[in-house]
């Protein structure tokens, strides 16, 4: 994996720059698992109800198997491939049954590869299965909270959690934030972790690439009008002239705690994440 630093041509080339995955392989997208995407511009009956969305380039949504319930069936990768709904690449498995299926490819992937998932898998990168099967110390990712549900927590590029121990009918996970927490021993998980981890160092260098994203300008309350906004008004450069910054909605902002008190998950928080 390499990162491509541009050469100041333009004010748009400069500081940007592009992260080129090993790996990947020069091939369409696979028509079957293709599902079409509207855009929405953050509309709600005509109305905007999410600020900054709309425009962007067209796409479409792979259909990723995040609970590769085809146990004990193995399957060779075909190709890797990157995902324009998500950081992480994403790897085509074809299965000995003839079946097809994208999913989310961990750290080493390649083509050519054979994988497997089920209970009797092998503890290899790229392989999947149940917690309690997994030596303590292991990097893992695609973690189900819920047994049978598919994966839900670290899915992101780079992502991934450290199995500490077996406890009971728990299995003690040590995510990337420093949390700590429960998760059933039945739950299923992938060996190692996500790929394009140097998804993080690329730079956008210019306003136009956030916009091929579908992603509209961000404006300062501050730079508003106070009709617009309640950090807005007064003559040049002013403070917001408020104890605690708030939303355009007047709501609190920066700071505020939203977990709700008797969350029913806090049962399963063993530590809480590093305050950085």
């Amino acid at each position: 994996m390499a990162i491509k630093v541009y050469k100041k041509n333009t004010a748009g080339r400069r500081n940007m720059s592009i992260v080129k995955p090993d790996n990947l392989t020069d091939k369409k997208p696979e028509k079957s698992l293709l599902a079409p995407m509207t855009q929405k511009g953050g509309r709600s009956h005509g109305k905007i109800s999410t600020r900054h969305q709309g425009g962007g380039h067209k796409r479409r949504y792979r259909l990723v198997d995040f609970k590769q319930q085809k146990f004990d069936i193995p399957g060779k990768i075909i190709a890797i491939e990157k995902d324009p709904n998500r950081s992480a690449l994403i790897a085509l498995i074809s299965y000995i049954d003839g079946d097809k299926k994208y999913i989310l490819a961990t750290e080493g992937m390649k083509a050519d590869m054979q994988i497997m998932s089920g209970e009797n898998a092998p503890i290899k990168k790229g392989n999947r299965t149940v917690l309690r099967n997994i030596p303590s110390g292991t990097i893992v990712s695609n973690i189900e909270l819920i047994s049978g549900k598919g994966g839900q927590i670290t899915r992101s590029a780079g992502s991934g959690a450290t199995l500490m121990a077996i406890d009971g009918k728990m299995a003690q996970l040590k995510m990337s934030s420093g949390e700590i927490r429960l998760v059933s021993k039945e739950c299923y998980a992938s060996i190692g972790r996500v790929s394009n981890f140097e998804h993080s160092a690329e730079t956008l260098g210019k306003a136009g690439r956030n916009r091929w994203k579908g992603k509209r300008p961000e404006v300062r309350g501050s730079a508003m009008n106070p009709v617009d906004h309640p950090h807005g008004g007064g003559e040049g450069r002013q403070g917001i002239g408020l104890k605690h910054p708030k939303t355009p909605w007047g709501k609190p902002a920066l700071g505020k705690k939203t977990r709700k008190k008797n969350r029913y998950s806090d049962k399963f928080i063993v530590k809480r994440r590093i305050k950085k």
